[in-house]
């Protein structure tokens, strides 16, 4: 098969394909039954023909493997209805054919993606200290005891611990922690980690093969596998169900022929034993069945995007009207991920502009989370930085300058107690060690801020204050567990790698039902399957245990869940590649509806499966009986039947559009 000719048959150009001959069957509908020209049918036969190129090859593919399934059926269906004078009947199987097959493979493409999007966060270039000199080499030769530099904003090679320098770690992707992690000689750093100050030596502790992140992909790839019994289960099912109804039509042919004497051929008067044949296998044919789920699901699918949510594939939704219960991420997912300064408790600094101005002068070229919060604040309050000279920064401690405050002068620190306490006036040191007490049982997040008296003090006090942040929450974070509750999803759990006490806060703010904190991504892992064999006694509909997440470290939790879902605007590309549902803004409130919607698709495909099995049960027996007592059910009426009943599920399908967002 030449290249081009291979690319014919790529999802993307069969999805344009299977909208070609939509508009064709579409366009032979108007010409043919609304305005009444017959030369119009050449369009049906067109879309037929397209999608004939697609559905045969699917069926070719299958008899190719020895296998005879519901891909062929629906080949043979289309062109027996064809070969009757149905054309567009049978393009119309075709064309939902060819749509669903095309969105599944356009689906299943992402998988890949899934191993890029973690393999990007280790470079590829290591500093290595070899034979008495630093060389940069590649990063997949660092052996055990290697001595490796890391500069500022590079990230780790693979896991190691630190000889010397201190410095700050952005270790998000690993442990979902929003504000860098201090580190000193001793101290392991992850593979993937980014240094966020100044240069550091570290000595390897395992090949990269061996890393942190190496295995959140073993994780990840083994989950992955895990969940494909299901579909397996599907595939076993399409042959059996196929070869059926075509043996069924062929032992009618034979038994009527044979047993009961009919002419094989007949008569217009009087019909044969294949025309009751050909009349079972089209009222028997699982046009109908076929397509209650696809048309549900693409219904269920073009519903929930327009609401901000994005299903990767059809499957998912089941999982997720299964779920009995959900596991949250906290960090980036219940949270923005990133602290805000809410409060800013003078001690001895009543002006509070001036206060802000001074600590936005001290953090202008800080790349520190602390730092843009505070920023933010002042920009927020329309307050200009201070002017400031001489800004020093001292690793995991903080910042020092001088305020040029009119004619005068005044050093001014910014950071931990530790380092700012020399700048503190002594009657005011216990009041700030009591405030920042109080604020770390809160889980909260604090820096202190301290100017020293002028140059010239005139019998002027030092001023010193304390600033307040904390993560925000997002938008429907506040009522999510109690919506669960009411759906019957219980419980509702929260998996972070955080500290307790901020967990502690944020889980009986939301009226979580439980909280773990301080977790690495195999620990999430754990609870996860923990969680789901707490579920196996309750009913298979509320067994299935999802994870909402948005990092690197959430990735293993959310390939193990039986459904996972990622915050899409700023989640990272593993966690949204890895996740089934991605919510395509910064709040929480999609969710809950997401779930409605899916229980509500579910509904629909069962009520769809009723309708098409029976419509298949129904005419198949008056089929029989009534060749059999002299009354033949006319292959046009077997046909109206069984497009009837497609037309219904199509419908009940379609209501789906209008599904409401409460």
């Amino acid at each position: 098969m030449s290249l081009s000719l291979k690319a014919l048959f790529e999802p993307a150009i069969q999805l344009r394909a299977a909208v070609l001959a939509g508009l064709l069957l579409g366009s032979s509908f108007v010409t043919v039954t609304l305005l009444g020209w017959p030369n119009g049918t050449w369009l049906a036969w067109a879309s037929l023909a397209v999608g004939m190129l697609y559905g045969g090859k699917a069926a070719w593919d299958a008899l190719s493997q020895r296998t005879f399934d519901i891909d062929v059926l629906m080949a043979v269906g289309a062109l027996l209805a064809a070969y009757i004078g149905h054309p567009a009947e049978g393009a119309l199987l075709l064309f939902l054919f060819v749509l669903s097959g095309a969105l599944e493979d356009l689906a299943q493409e992402r998988t890949q993606r899934e191993i890029s999007s973690l393999s990007k966060l280790l470079p590829a270039d290591a500093l290595v200290f070899r034979d008495g000199d630093w060389r940069l080499a590649d990063a997949t030769t660092l052996a055990a005891g290697d001595r490796i530099k890391i500069r500022p904003g590079e990230r780790v090679p693979t896991d190691a611990a630190v000889v010397v320098g201190e410095s700050s770690f952005d270790q998000s992707a690993i442990t979902g922690e929003a504000i860098p992690r201090h580190v000193k000689p001793g101290d392991e750093l992850f593979a993937g980690t980014i240094n966020a100050d100044d240069v550091i030596e570290a000595t390897v502790l395992r090949p990269a093969s061996e890393s942190s992140v190496q295995k959140i992909l073993d994780l990840v790839m083994h989950a992955k596998e895990g969940r494909q019994d299901v579909q397996r289960a599907i595939d076993r099912f399409s042959q059996p169900y196929s070869l059926g109804v075509l043996g069924l039509s062929i032992l009618v042919f034979l038994v009527w022929w044979l047993a009961f004497g009919v002419s094989p051929v007949g008569t217009e008067a009087s019909p044969g034993a294949m025309y009751t044949a050909i009349t079972l296998l089209i009222v028997g044919s699982p046009c109908a069945l076929i397509i209650s789920t696809p048309t549900a699901t693409l219904s269920g699918i073009a519903r929930a995007a327009r609401g901000g949510v994005l299903f990767r594939s059809g499957d998912c939704i089941e999982r997720l009207a299964r779920t009995g219960a959900m596991c949250l991420d906290k960090t980036g997912t219940l949270t923005y991920g990133r602290p805000k300064l809410y409060e800013v408790h003078p001690v001895a600094w009543s002006n509070g502009p001036e206060l802000l101005a001074v600590a936005a002068a001290l953090e202008a070229d800080s790349t520190h989370p602390i730092a843009a919060a505070i920023r933010d604040a002042a920009k927020e309050r329309s307050v200009s930085p201070a002017r400031m000279t001489e800004i020093g920064h001292t690793v995991a401690r903080g910042l020092e300058g001088v305020w040029l405050a009119g004619e005068s002068s005044r050093r001014v620190r910014l950071g931990s107690y530790q380092f700012v306490e020399e700048f503190v006036e002594p009657c005011y040191k216990a009041r700030v060690r009591e405030v920042l007490q109080r604020i770390q049982t809160r889980g909260h997040l604090a820096v202190v801020i301290a100017a020293q008296p002028p140059t010239d003090p005139q019998g002027e006090l030092g001023q010193c204050a304390v600033l307040i942040m904390a993560d925000s929450l997002r938008p429907g974070a506040h009522s999510l567990a109690e919506k669960l509750h009411e759906l019957g999803i219980r419980p509702v759990v929260m998996l972070t790698g955080d500290n307790t006490l901020t967990a502690q806060r944020v889980a009986d703010g939301l009226k979580l039902d439980a909280f773990h904190a301080q977790l690495l991504p195999k620990d999430k892992l754990t609870h996860v399957d923990h969680i789901r064999g707490e579920l196996a006694g309750r009913p298979v509909e509320r067994r299935g245990v999802a994870v909402i997440g948005d990092g690197i470290n959430d990735a293993p939790a959310l390939a193990s869940a039986d459904v996972s879902l990622a915050i899409g605007t700023i989640g990272t590309a593993a966690a949204m590649e890895n996740a089934d549902i991605v919510l395509l803004s910064d709040s929480l409130e999609p969710v809950v509806w997401a779930i409605r919607l899916a229980r509500a698709v579910r509904r629909t495909i069962r009520i769809n499966l009723t309708i098409s099995i029976g419509a298949i049960a129904i005419m198949s027996v008056l089929t029989l009986i009534g060749s059999r007592l002299g009354w033949h059910v006319p292959l046009s009426v077997g046909v109206l039947a069984h497009e009837g009943g497609t037309v219904l599920v199509v419908a009940n399908s379609l209501l789906l559009l209008r599904f409401r967002r409460a």
